[in-house]
């Protein structure tokens, strides 16, 4: 007996998405949501492994607000090329980068595309080249900054910029600022 072995190519998977969102929503109204054959939404890239704690905030937020994403490790210096290749085939609509020391990371990210980059510097011996690396990138190649270690807003900042594409996401956006409100209200 011989075995049989399914391969599914990018091109493929594009036509079973189509079936499934056009045929079969359109066709019979069958009220179902296959998110895992949805596109990310936002790519998280670390320098390397030891990132992941400032990922991890970034993930809360993300899981919180029901946002598609990935988490990847790549460096700017050890692997260009496959930092390059990630960024270039990836259909994220916005990129995290998250790098301390010289952080060239973001801006390595920005190079690459012309989707947004929001740049995470994290902390340690030299917070200052970390923070500058980010936020003084040359004209052109913008990256947006956020504090040292904070994921959360990377993610909040991630969440706003898909908002404008998404009412149900700007809606949610708006519980969440109530919330906090509320929460330093009753203190």
């Amino acid at each position: 007996m011989s075995h049989l072995r399914y391969f599914i190519t990018t091109e493929s998977f594009r036509y079973l998405r189509f079936f499934i969102r056009f045929v079969l929503f359109e066709t019979f109204y069958i009220p179902m949501v296959f998110s895992c054959f949805e596109n990310m939404q936002v790519h998280i890239i670390m320098g390397s492994k030891s990132d992941m704690p400032v990922a991890e905030k970034a993930k809360k937020i993300l899981d919180d607000f029901h946002v598609r994403y990935e988490i990847s490790v790549a460096s700017a210096h050890r692997t260009p090329d496959v930092l390059q290749d990630m960024v270039k085939k990836s259909d994220a609509d916005v990129f995290i980068g998250i790098a301390g020391l010289a952080a060239a990371l973001p801006g390595t990210i920005a190079a690459h595309t012309t989707k947004p980059v929001i740049g995470i510097p994290v902390s340690g011996k030299v917070n200052l080249d970390a923070i500058l690396s980010i936020i003084q990138m040359p004209p052109g190649i913008p990256v947006g900054a956020v504090g040292l270690d904070r994921g959360e807003n990377a993610a909040l900042l991630a969440v706003e910029i898909l908002a404008l594409q998404d009412k149900s996401l700007a809606k949610k956006l708006q519980d969440y600022r109530k919330e906090m409100r509320a929460k330093a209200l009753s203190k």
